[in-house]
């Protein structure tokens, strides 16, 4: 049976250019709400229609509880809330799915692709990888390969698009929005959506090898916090090191490793 994962966030979601439309509570959210929910439909229906015989979807934003359901397809299946494990963002996968897809993605912490741009949180100024910005994208498509899931497509803005180009080249993409300073421009919702259905299609025809990622064979996370009292109390993790006052670092040879250090260092900064 093939199998794929659909972890699905907001930031990147066709439009949004303010936090307040990410936020539960603010009256501009629903109609972001629906127009990620419409993005993850479009994904799952091309799926479908490039021969997977399973989708599940990883609702991955916030309080993991954005997506309208009844706008999927009934195939697909939901994860939705937080099981507070270190796969984040990817819960729920493992080595049997075929390929994974990420949509509504957005560009790292300290980058210019979208107003919105962070990672995991707005507490840290920016995290680099092995001297590379670090973004969502980067931390989930490495933890799909060490699954040995390839990640065949992206969509959201065009940083992360193009930043997810270059680590995996096999990869598809959909740029919904481009960020300049503190504004979006953005392409049609529907017209998103038409690309998004077709663009995840077309790479679940391809071999999903073409679109494998190489785990790197040791890890350096640098992390820069906004508040040096966060940094402080995260410096007190097992192997964390302390670069000054902001900035910790942390030497892993498993990714597993540097998720469970994310897990209790990074998501409550």
């Amino acid at each position: 049976m093939k199998k794929l994962f659909i972890s699905a966030d907001i930031e990147g979601t066709c439009g949004i250019a303010h936090w307040d439309e990410t936020l539960k509570n603010h009256p501009d959210y629903p109609k972001f709400a629906n127009r990620m929910s419409m993005e993850v439909a479009a994904a799952c229906e091309g799926a479908l229609e490039g021969g997977m015989d399973y989708v599940l979807v990883r609702d991955a934003h916030d309080s993991a509880r954005n997506i309208d359901w009844s706008v999927l397809p009934k195939q697909a299946q939901m994860i939705r809330g937080w099981g507070q494990d270190p796969l984040c963002m990817m819960s729920g996968l493992d080595e049997s799915y075929t390929a994974a897809v990420f949509t509504g993605y957005h560009d790292a912490a300290g980058s210019g692709g979208s107003p919105l741009s962070h990672t995991m949180n707005t507490g840290l100024i920016w995290l680099s990888l092995n001297g590379e910005p670090l973004s969502e994208g980067m931390i989930n498509a490495y933890t799909a390969a060490r699954f040995q899931v390839p990640v065949i497509a992206v969509t959201g803005d065009l940083g992360i698009c193009t930043k997810m180009k270059t680590l995996i080249p096999g990869i598809r993409t959909v740029s919904v929005n481009r960020g300049n300073g503190n504004m979006v421009l953005s392409i049609h919702p529907e017209a998103a959506q038409k690309q998004i259905r077709e663009t995840v299609k077309q790479a679940c025809l391809e071999n999903a090898a073409q679109a494998a990622l190489e785990l790197p064979q040791r890890f350096r996370l640098d992390v820069r916090y906004k508040d040096h009292p966060t940094a402080y109390r995260a410096g007190f993790y097992p192997g964390v090191q302390r670069l000054d006052s902001h900035t910790l670092r942390f030497e892993a040879e498993d990714w597993h490793d540097v998720l469970r250090m994310m897990h209790f260092c990074l998501y409550d900064a």
